[in-house]
């Protein structure tokens, strides 16, 4: 089973940047996607930003497009998002998650098997 370590959350104030980083362990042929969610509180978890790790085909949630980035190190089985300008509103648990085989939402939780138990970003103003 494909375990998964997030790090990298913080308080920051608006319009600063935070990295974070999700280790991945016991990887199987088969995972195929793996990407970054979020929660706030009394909200939904919803995506943010995942990749087809071997086509290394991106998708991400209109609220971030343009201010995050996710990346991946495979050499070190790392994954990455790269927050910038971040707002009040990006406030949430953020959390890793990988899936197998190949799935036609990539922005959906529910696709998603194997989760980390996230880190959390707060976004002052």
């Amino acid at each position: 089973q494909v375990q998964l370590v997030e790090s990298g959350g913080g308080s920051v104030q608006a319009g600063q940047s935070l990295r974070l980083s999700c280790a991945a362990s016991r990887y199987t042929s088969s995972t195929y996607y793996m990407g970054w969610f979020r929660q706030a509180p009394g909200k939904e978890r919803e995506g943010v930003a995942t990749m087809n790790i071997l086509a290394e085909r991106t998708y991400y949630a209109d609220s971030v497009q343009g201010r995050f980035t996710i990346s991946q190190d495979s050499a070190k089985n790392t994954l990455y998002l790269q927050m910038n300008g971040l707002k009040p509103e990006d406030t949430a648990m953020y959390y890793c998650a990988a899936a197998d085989g190949v799935i036609y939402s990539p922005l959906s939780p529910s696709r998603f098997a194997y989760w980390g138990q996230g880190t959390q970003v707060t976004v002052s103003s």
